[in-house]
């Protein structure tokens, strides 16, 4: 009876909000931008002054997914809705095997360089939490500001297009603001570099289907949900030439990632021999699709202020297993360049799906006459959060796999001999995940 109570007071508890003040509250700081603009508020997280682009997004949830997005590398995440942390932050570990990739959220670390917000939540409640997001912010040694008008901010953003920003934290708040040269402009470096997987990897390695992943910075759930579908997946550099092993795998998927498309040419000349002389299924997500199409002969360009959130509505200019032509999906999006628009397409392409907001390109595929199964979509369809309403491309791309690999009278796989498939890969930790930061 008493250990009954005791458990009963133990899931009460859950009910109640944790307090968590804010671990450098107490400090002023400032948000510049090169545009000419400052705004005072306080600081959370980090004690640490940084430099950044800066962007927003209109997510309303999924504020520890978005700031673990490897996509996010070098920015300045400013949230439009105005209270963040209110759930606090999960634990991030989770086991390696047919169902997981060793995270919760969608890297090991917080990516983005800070956050700013209207309103930093000092309680938190949540059955998953284990510490703030101000906590968790200073653990990774990323700052975020506070008691801002993010309205204003995003009006700005919107109107001027995305700009470089200076966080100053502490004594540094009240240092005049920089000058225009001073401002770090971090799509000036290889991005996809840094956050890449620097040693290939495998996840599920039983799988029926074997799937080689390019990684540009991926998203865990990308990962997750290829391995949940029965994928045997490999994870390689950005930079790996497929080529190479190509035979071995049934189908090659190219991730999202952060930065400007074009210092991923490497990749693209690689892919550009692979669709010409490889005839399974490619698919690719945001960086994976910008690099599809400029292998496919199409050019990558920088947006005014990108596409970031979970309300991105794109109209379906094709059919495609389950996407059917005519129909409107609503995305989850995080992206700065896109493909442009042009008539005629390359021989062989078409466009897949267009955005209903501002017409820009949002996938592209192989046409039917090219016999290829090529798919690329700027949108998130594993989202991680936000709308799933996209989801079973994954199942299409891994049902063309399987049909492929049926069609070519190939037996079941069998567990890779990983010393096999890439130098080094039998030496690979077995809990390694989505990216190395």
């Amino acid at each position: 009876m008493l250990a009954r109570n005791f458990t009963r007071i133990a899931r009460l508890s859950r009910g109640f909000a944790t307090h968590a003040p804010s671990t450098s509250a107490s400090l002023p700081a400032t948000l510049h931008l090169k545009t000419g603009q400052s705004f005072v508020g306080r600081s959370f997280g980090a004690p640490t002054s940084i430099w950044g682009e800066t962007v927003f997004s209109t997510s309303i949830t999924s504020y520890t997914e978005s700031m673990t997005d490897p996509s996010y590398r070098g920015q300045i995440l400013v949230f439009t809705t105005p209270l963040i942390g209110n759930y606090g932050v999960p634990h991030n570990k989770t086991p390696v095997d047919d169902k997981d990739v060793g995270v919760v959220l969608e890297s090991e670390r917080i990516q983005c360089s800070a956050v700013v917000v209207a309103d930093v939540a000092e309680k938190f409640s949540h059955y998953t939490a284990v510490e703030s997001l101000s906590s968790w912010c200073a653990r990774n040694g990323v700052p975020g500001i506070t008691g801002v008008d993010t309205r204003a901010i995003t009006r700005l953003l919107r109107d001027q297009g995305t700009t470089l920003g200076r966080l100053a934290i502490g004594a540094d708040a009240s240092l005049p603001p920089p000058r225009a040269e001073e401002y770090w402009d971090p799509t000036t470096e290889n991005l996809v570099a840094q956050v890449s997987t620097k040693t290939p990897y495998e996840l599920n390695p039983t799988g029926d289907v074997k799937i080689a992943v390019l990684d540009f910075g991926a998203k865990a759930n990308i990962l997750r949900s290829l391995v949940r579908r029965g994928a045997a997946v490999t994870v390689l550099p950005w930079n790996f030439d497929f080529n190479k092993i190509r035979d071995q795998y049934d189908g090659l998927f190219l991730s999202n990632g952060p930065g400007d498309p074009n210092h991923c040419m490497e990749a693209a000349m690689h892919l550009r021999r692979t669709m010409q002389e490889w005839d399974k299924p490619i698919f690719g997500i945001c960086m994976g699709h910008q690099v599809i199409g400029m292998a496919a002969g199409l050019e990558a360009y920088r947006m005014t202020f990108g596409n970031r959130g979970h309300n991105q509505p794109v109209l379906a200019l094709a059919s495609s297993g389950s996407i059917k032509a005519g129909r409107v999906y609503v995305t989850s999006q995080n992206h700065q360049y896109a493909l442009k628009l042009q008539d005629p397409f390359p021989a062989g392409w078409e466009p897949f799906f267009i955005n209903c907001n501002d017409s820009s390109v949002e996938g592209i595929k192989s046409t039917a006459e090219s016999g290829k199964k090529v798919w690329g979509v700027q949108f998130h369809p594993e989202s991680a959060g936000g709308p799933l309403d996209t989801i079973e491309m994954f199942t299409d791309f891994l049902a063309e796999c399987r049909a492929h690999k049926l069609h070519l009278n190939i037996p079941r796989s069998q567990p890779m001999d990983a010393a096999k498939v890439v130098p080094n890969l039998a030496h690979l930790a077995p809990q390694r995940v989505a990216v190395a930061a």
